[in-house]
């Protein structure tokens, strides 16, 4: 989560609304697919949530380390890097997933716009920013089920 308190209350106020309605989310996000990423603080080891905009491809998910165009990346970015085992939300479902960061390339690039094409901020994110935003890839480490895309 984000250091600020708005940011705070802002994810918590989603992450609420996400459990009450299946999955489903209103305001700045309404139609638009999210999940919440669990992951474990690389300096506190504490349990962070934060609801993330996601695409999928090849039955994995791709969330994007935007920060709103920021020069830096978010706090879980970071979390992420160093304890890539997370939990991750969609819809109904909690499961068990590892997440592989693409910050450059070919690959990097044909993600980035699986994502622009679901949120469309995401581009403008790319214009305000000097720093290669990076793309997650979750991975589904419990195969019982798995997204289509």
């Amino acid at each position: 989560m984000s250091s600020t308190p708005s940011a705070g209350r802002f994810n918590q106020q989603v992450i609420e609304d996400f459990r009450a309605n299946n999955g489903a989310v209103g305001g700045f996000f309404a139609g638009k697919p999210v999940l919440i990423l669990h992951n474990t603080g690389a300096k506190s080891g504490k349990q962070r949530l934060n609801p993330l905009v996601y695409a999928t491809h090849d039955d994995r998910y791709l969330v994007a380390a935007t920060k709103g165009g920021a020069p830096t990346h978010p706090d879980w970015f970071f979390n992420v890097r160093a304890n890539p085992d997370v939990t991750v939300e969609v819809g109904t479902e909690r499961f068990a997933a590892k997440a592989t960061i693409i910050e450059d390339g070919p690959a990097r690039e044909e993600l980035y716009s699986k994502l622009v094409a679901i949120m469309g901020q995401f581009a403008e994110y790319e214009t305000k920013t000097d720093r290669r935003i990076p793309v997650i890839v979750l991975e589904r480490t419990d195969l019982r089920a798995a997204p289509n895309g």
